[in-house]
């Protein structure tokens, strides 16, 4: 894909309906019947918490200042897309010469119709990797080398794959893209898919274990923990399925919202509650092994003044950390809120479609302008800013190209004291973790929206052309 395509595809997520999603497919989880127990979210009026016209800026009494974050340490697995069910790792010990190790193409590159939008996972010594088409492979984590791949795309018409008779599929999904992965403790990899389906492989060999069939597509990948496995979809459903079974279990709706970002999170989870994101920004607290409410808050600003701000979606994970839960919204809102009782600690006025990264004293955001932020975990007072689309030095040509391509950043990593993104042009960058100066970029091949991950000593990045990189 060409950097180009690259900020098409984020064009049409922040600007359009899901075409793939809730407007052209019923509404109902055929394996749900009249005794499903679902909560239905309250149409209850939204209450904006921060005005439009606030701004955030370094404040005057943090400049320089020093604060806490804790050693990095090694990470042996990576079973989620966010590392695990808190979808919180602190501080990595990967990456440190920062420069490509290897690349390795895995299969269909984003395009037209498919796109790659899964984050890898990683345990055991291989990564599993998705492609633009629902092809799913391990890979040898040392040498990038195939290990298997499993095709789960929808055939045409009735087929027996891999033991399973597929359903017919309506024409659209054969347009499905997204979706995800994540590795249970089973030894079992859990796959998400925007043509509307869960299912379970055996991790060692790939074979198919179960599929479920899901009544709209899910673009986000699963979040596995005490078996269950949680997936959101596009018509804003929360689905909960047995681990060992595929059984289907409680399922939570959130608001019907028309429009949304085209990409998804996974919920996170800690101890017996479950918090997810919708893209009716509403962010959600509820009993992982009922789905009972707990609290909800709506992470929306005040004013806004064109139809792009009025896109609520909250498209990044929420991440669980110390007791609190850091979410960040397209409509403006960077919180901080009480996992216990659902209480807002502070916010923020950032706009962002990447996952917050808490460590230490602090927490780090990279917001749509390409603006990385570093705030205080405590009371969100912020420490510093580095733009990373800066313009100044950009001639009159490329200021005028970079304003019709604006250029995109994933969410961050913490790596050996440099916080690490990757963008849709290509480019990595390593910035000082306690200053935000630039340290070491690094030039990936290709774009790159999905955020990175760490295990052992390496870093890996999936990009739109569905290549594997690491980066030692």
């Amino acid at each position: 894909m060409t950097p180009k395509r690259s900020i098409a595809l984020v064009a049409l997520m922040s600007a359009s309906v899901a075409v793939t999603g809730c407007s052209t497919v019923s509404k109902i989880n055929p394996f749900h019947g009249k005794e499903k127990n679902k909560s239905t979210a309250s149409q209850g009026q939204r209450i904006s918490i921060i005005a439009f016209d606030q701004k955030v800026e370094a404040a005057e009494s943090l400049k320089g200042a020093d604060f806490y974050l804790p050693d990095p340490v090694v990470q042996t697995e990576w079973r989620l897309p966010g590392g695990n069910a808190e979808q919180s790792i602190e501080h990595v010990d990967a990456g440190k010469d920062f420069v490509v190790a290897w690349k390795k193409g895995f299969g269909k590159k984003s395009g037209k119709i498919f796109h790659v939008t899964a984050p890898p996972v990683s345990a055991d010594g291989r990564v599993y990797v998705m492609d633009g088409e629902a092809d799913v492979a391990a890979l040898d984590a040392k040498t990038g080398a195939m290990i298997w791949h499993k095709d789960l795309r929808p055939a045409a018409g009735p087929s027996k794959k891999g033991g399973f008779l597929h359903l017919i599929p309506r024409k659209e999904d054969r347009r499905g893209f997204g979706g995800g992965l994540a590795l249970g403790p089973d030894n079992k990899l859990y796959v998400s898919s925007g043509f509307r389906f869960v299912a379970q492989l055996d991790a060692t060999n790939g074979n198919l274990g179960w599929t479920q069939q899901t009544s709209t597509p899910v673009h986000g990948a699963p979040t596995v923990a005490d078996g269950r496995v949680f997936v959101v979809s596009t018509d804003n459903e929360l689905l909960t399925y047995a681990a060992d079974s595929g059984a289907p279990g409680w399922t939570y709706q959130a608001l019907i919202e028309p429009a949304r970002i085209l990409a998804a999170s996974s919920p996170a989870i800690s101890g017996d509650t479950v918090v997810a994101g919708f893209a009716s920004g509403e962010l959600v607290a509820l009993r992982a092994a009922n789905g009972n409410d707990l609290w909800s808050e709506a992470l929306s600003r005040a004013s806004r003044t064109n139809a792009l701000s009025e896109i609520r979606d909250i498209p990044g994970r929420p991440v669980i950390y110390k007791g609190d839960v850091f979410a960040v919204s397209h409509s403006g809102v960077f919180s901080a809120t009480d996992l216990r009782t659902g209480q807002s600690r502070w916010s923020l006025p950032v706009t962002a479609i990447t996952t917050p990264w808490p460590s230490g004293d602090v927490v780090y955001v990279v917001d749509k302008a390409g603006q990385v932020i570093c705030a205080s975990r405590e009371n969100g007072s912020v420490y510093w800013i580095q733009d990373l689309n800066n313009t100044e030095a950009l001639t009159k040509k490329q200021k005028k190209k970079r304003a019709k391509h604006p250029r995109l950043w994933s969410s961050p990593i913490l790596a050996n004291g440099r916080l690490i993104t990757v963008s849709s042009d290509g480019e990595a960058v390593a910035l000082n973790a306690k200053t935000g100066a630039k340290e070491k970029t690094l030039k990936i091949g290709s774009p790159v929206l999905i955020n990175p991950i760490a295990v052992g000593n390496m870093i890996y990045v999936v990009t739109d052309d569905a290549d594997l990189v690491a980066i030692r």
